[in-house]
């Protein structure tokens, strides 16, 4: 099936690696030119020249603290001159660290909500004006199959992707008549480097082994192993493409059935 992005201009947030990564490869894939965003230098450079040699595609990166606003600005502000267009959002960012309700002070409460919910927003809010004027644009946010089946242990990352899927939903009605798309795509369990460092974090406060952390997850997911990135990525692919043109304000788990709920 021809996805319909050759020629596209894509922005994919937190690019150099994990998820983003993998979607920043499908979407190269397809054809299109990519702007990709990250905090290191070194792996994001590795990424876009890693994709450069496999596909051919205009790659351009650009250091971005999605957290801080006036980088995402520079961000919009340099794909625009490049490019002259923008045809995709990806906004994502790395999750918050596990934690629990009474271990959680106000600071942490605080650089969880700027680096999942307000990161969204400065995203959105610098690249919409753009798709608005076009009357045209993909805009898909990765959150987590918390927002729809908190996961225990990581109450900052259930509340501050919770926010996100609001806004986006109210986003997506706001920009409906304007033909731009936005939904949501959210991740179970699949194999990252977070993931990795997920269970990892919560073997050592728990005092049990990573294997049992990862049978934990894999014994409440019907398919009974993790996903793939690849799995992944093939998802959001789809929901930036003119095959996804009547997909608008749906919140979408990628997880091997374990979100049980029917919504």
């Amino acid at each position: 099936m021809d996805l319909g992005l050759s020629g596209k201009v894509a922005v994919v947030a937190g690019a150099s690696r994990g998820l983003g990564k993998a979607v920043a490869f499908q979407l190269a894939a397809e054809g299109a030119t990519l702007v990709l965003a990250a905090r290191d230098q070194t792996t994001l450079e590795e990424t876009a020249s890693l994709i450069e040699k496999s596909f051919g595609n205009p790659v351009l990166p650009v250091v971005t603290d999605v957290t801080v606003e006036a980088e995402v600005n520079r961000l919009v502000e340099l794909a625009t001159k490049n490019f002259n267009q923008v045809d995709i959002l990806i906004a994502n960012a790395g999750g918050p660290p596990p934690s629990q309700f009474e271990t959680t002070d106000v600071s942490q409460w605080q650089e969880g909500l700027q680096l999942n919910l307000l990161s969204t927003i400065y995203l959105c809010r610098a690249f919409v004006p753009l798709m608005r004027q076009r009357a045209q644009g993909k805009i898909v946010a990765i959150t987590s199959v918390s927002v729809k089946q908190p996961v225990d242990g990581l109450i900052l990352s259930n509340t501050a992707r919770a926010g996100v899927v609001g806004m986006m939903k109210t986003l997506s009605n706001e920009l409906a008549p304007n033909n731009v798309n936005v939904n949501v795509v959210c991740p179970g369990f699949t194999k990252t480097d977070r993931l990795v460092e997920i269970a990892s974090r919560m073997s050592e406060q728990e005092d049990v082994s990573i294997d049992s952390i990862y049978k934990r997850w894999t014994d409440q997911i019907p398919m009974q192993r993790l996903g793939e990135s690849s799995e992944f990525a093939d998802v959001v692919a789809f929901l930036c493409s003119e095959r996804a043109s009547y997909v608008t304000g749906v919140c979408l788990q990628v997880d091997g059935g374990f979100v049980r709920s029917l919504l």
